[in-house]
């Protein structure tokens, strides 16, 4: 089997104890190579602060490549745009562009004065010259999609506007994502398309976070971890599905992989190694 490209994705502290806990996680899974690590932007733009310091960090002492979330939300173009600053000022040279999600239980609504869309602001962020622009893609419908064709129009415009690359949301099923890659080729789409993995830590919380993304939950996943949990066999059922998964895309043509990590590194790091990748290098502890 090819190895792939790796990467991972954090997202910042909110507390000492989270801090500590995302630490261990880098480091754990830093001697796997990723290819870069991204971190993420609270709903609402609720983190922004943190999720510079947190890239920043991250990129400073541990080695790996960062690509900054930046979203719409909550801000206007200046405001959005001094954000783009400070990421470059700290020497962060990706940014995964993102409409953002609103505060829970609302709908998305630009700012006053602010971008109106991720195109839009993917647009203003290739005008500065200063990034490698990433964008989100959806091999199943968005929640706010109008259509089944709306997510490949959608992802044409950013491609278009300066987004050289797009990471999708999760999901469980392979075909899923290989139609929708046939979909974007179609649509003249040449970019690289790369596949986001959610390792299953609890089937429970992976449920909620399908239904609030629109990723389709087949019912025989859904047996298969009911019974798996009733019999303490949840553990090496999440590690099969996700090492299937993976093998699966790896076959179809899929050269890199990019890992929903939760700030937990145990699960991801034993897929990866399942893959045959192993770690290189041992990175000194942050303090």
């Amino acid at each position: 089997m090819t190895k792939p490209r790796i990467s991972f994705e954090f997202f910042p502290p909110q507390s000492i104890d989270a801090a500590f806990r995302l630490w261990d996680a880098v480091q754990d899974l830093a001697p796997m190579q990723p290819d870069f690590v991204s971190v993420t932007y609270g709903a609402g733009g609720a983190t922004r602060d943190k999720t510079l310091e947190t890239a920043a960090t991250i990129q400073q002492n541990c080695g790996l490549k960062v690509a900054a979330h930046l979203t719409c939300v909550g801000a206007t173009r200046a405001e959005t745009l001094a954000t783009a600053d400070a990421f470059a000022a700290a020497g962060i040279t990706e940014v995964l562009a993102l409409r953002g999600d609103p505060a829970q239980g609302s709908r998305f609504e630009p700012h006053p004065g602010g971008f109106a869309s991720s195109e839009a602001l993917v647009s203003a962020l290739a005008r500065t010259g200063r990034f490698k622009i990433r964008v989100a893609a959806y091999p199943e419908p968005h929640p706010d999609a109008t259509d089944d064709n709306a997510d490949v129009v959608w992802l044409k415009r950013k491609i278009d506007a300066g987004a050289t690359s797009a990471i999708t949301q999760f999901f469980f099923d392979a075909d899923a994502f290989f139609r929708f890659r046939d979909r974007c080729a179609a649509a003249g789409i040449t970019a690289p398309i790369i596949p986001g993995i959610l390792p299953i830590q609890s089937w429970e919380g992976a449920k909620r976070f399908a239904r609030r993304c629109g990723a389709k939950v087949p019912v025989k996943l859904d047996e298969a971890f009911q019974t798996a949990t009733r019999d303490g066999r949840e553990d090496l059922l999440a590690l099969t599905q996700a090492v299937t998964l993976c093998d699966r895309l790896i076959r179809g043509g899929v050269e890199d992989l990019h890992f929903y990590t939760l700030n937990r590194p145990n699960l991801t790091r034993e897929v990866v190694r399942a893959l045959g990748i192993q770690p290189q290098t041992v990175l000194e502890k942050v303090a």
